[in-house]
């Protein structure tokens, strides 16, 4: 697939580290010369300095024929005009954009054909919010993941000294759930290893261990199988931005919450817009304000402020401090792994969370969802079977009976609202979601080309 990425900051090079490594041919547009020479000395793609809504800089870019343009620039406004210069001019097909000012997104007839035409809106900020709320109603989760609009739940857990899944093989965790509940794991990460679960698996302490079950199964599986916490009632929410004010609105209902925002301007701006939430302006990392505040009696800390060595420090102080969970926002991919599973409970990559809804539109084969899982290594796809056994690959065959890709598992299918767990015996039909996990990315094209349907098949 030919495409060309707006802005080389630290999503667009994000996805451009991903997508390259996936035999696409992209280009890259900015107007940080010094930035494209290091990506284009690390990375197998082509750079193009210059302003990303110009139509001659897109030329140069290849716009001409390429199947996706991304905009992933800082500025919403520079996006859109080069989706509009995308579309007028060069008809390009697909057509994708950041756009993180809810004075637009709360506008969504803006982004039609006739007005500005963007095929798919991407807000970091927003997936942010929903991905750490998530991990806040789910205690104990380390990723919480919807399959076929939710009907299905992937959840990862880490498996601690005093989790009930330690040193137990994967058969027998079956006969400690219900008899009306059904469940699978699906995936199991150690360090950097992706192990492919079998019967005699068995789990060992500080792996995460992926779940996955029916949406309404999900609380059971964790309480069963995982060391689920206790609900959150006190939250404390170090940053006051975009993604901050937006959590703190969400939770707040339910919640007791605190933001401590640095800058007092902005915290009397969020005061407004917040009905029940305390606005605090100080330094996260201020001992004393933490201990005046009760950090001690916190269910969940989260540093969420745009500087990761601030996020680290306050979040270690937090936890040394008493507070039972931390989340934390770091940008650098490569320190999330470093701090994750120390002090710090869960680090949060944005640039992770929105892989999986970019990919969504790259992927060919009818993929509908795709989750990128540790740091990009791994990810969990929801395809649509369609087509006939003739014409499919995958349609009329018993899962045991399907060529899947080395290192490819099938975990599970939604069928209309039924959720059916996997087995060898199980039978695919015609428009099944099903939901992947490929464990090796050099495989996504022999998954793409299975759920691909052919005119005739042999």
């Amino acid at each position: 697939m030919k495409i060309v990425i707006l802005g080389a900051g630290q999503v667009g090079s994000s996805i451009a580290n991903n997508l390259a490594r996936e035999d696409n041919d992209i280009t890259i547009v900015d107007v940080d010369a010094p930035r494209l020479k290091e990506l284009q000395d690390r990375l197998d793609i082509r750079g193009v300095i210059g302003h990303a809504s110009h139509p001659k800089v897109l030329v140069r870019a290849g716009i001409e024929d390429a199947d996706l343009v991304i905009a992933l620039t800082n500025s919403d406004e520079v996006n859109m005009a080069a989706c509009q210069v995308a579309y007028t001019m060069y008809n390009t097909p697909t057509r994708i954009a950041r756009v993180r000012s809810a004075e637009y997104l709360d506008h969504p007839e803006l982004f039609s054909r006739a007005h500005c035409p963007i095929d798919v809106l991407i807000s970091p900020e927003q997936l942010v919010t929903r991905h750490i709320k998530r991990l806040i109603e789910y205690p104990g989760a380390l990723q919480v993941l919807d399959f076929a609009d939710g009907r299905a739940q992937l959840v990862a857990t880490r498996a601690d000294k005093n989790s009930p899944l330690l040193g137990e093989q994967l058969w027998r965790l079956r006969k400690q759930l219900p008899t009306t509940v059904d469940a699978r794991v699906a995936a199991i990460f150690r360090g950097d290893r992706a192990i492919i679960p079998e019967g005699n698996t068995m789990i060992e302490e500080n792996d995460v261990v992926f779940f996955l079950a029916a949406r309404r199964h999900i609380r059971t599986v964790m309480a069963e199988l995982a060391q689920i916490g206790k609900p959150v009632r006190r939250t404390i929410l170090a940053g006051g931005g975009n993604i901050g004010s937006a959590l703190a609105k969400a939770l707040e209902r339910d919640q007791h919450v605190k933001i401590i925002e640095r800058h007092r301007e902005r915290a009397a701006m969020i005061a407004e817009d917040l009905e029940k939430t305390i606005v605090l302006v100080g330094d996260c990392a201020d001992e004393d304000l933490l201990r005046e505040e009760s950090i001690d009696q916190t269910d969940v800390y989260c540093a969420l402020t745009n500087d990761d060595e601030a996020n680290i420090l306050s979040s270690m102080l937090a936890k040394r401090l008493g507070a039972e969970k931390v989340i934390t926002l770091i940008n650098r991919p490569a320190y999330a792994d470093l701090v994750e599973a120390g002090s710090i409970d869960i680090a949060v990559s944005p640039q992770q969370v929105t892989m999986g809804a970019l990919l969504t539109h790259v992927r060919k084969g009818h993929m509908v969802k795709v989750h990128s899982l540790r740091q990009g290594a791994a990810e969990a796809i929801e395809a649509v079977a369609h087509g006939d056994e003739t014409s499919s690959k995958v349609v009329g065959r018993k899962i045991e009976e399907i060529d899947l890709p080395s290192g490819t598992t099938i975990g599970g299918i939604v069928r209309g609202d039924q959720v059916i767990i996997a087995h060898h015996d199980t039978v695919i039909q015609a428009e099944d979601h099903i939901i992947l996990f490929v464990v090796d990315k050099r495989q996504i094209r022999s998954v793409e080309r299975l759920f691909q349907v052919a005119v005739t098949f042999i």
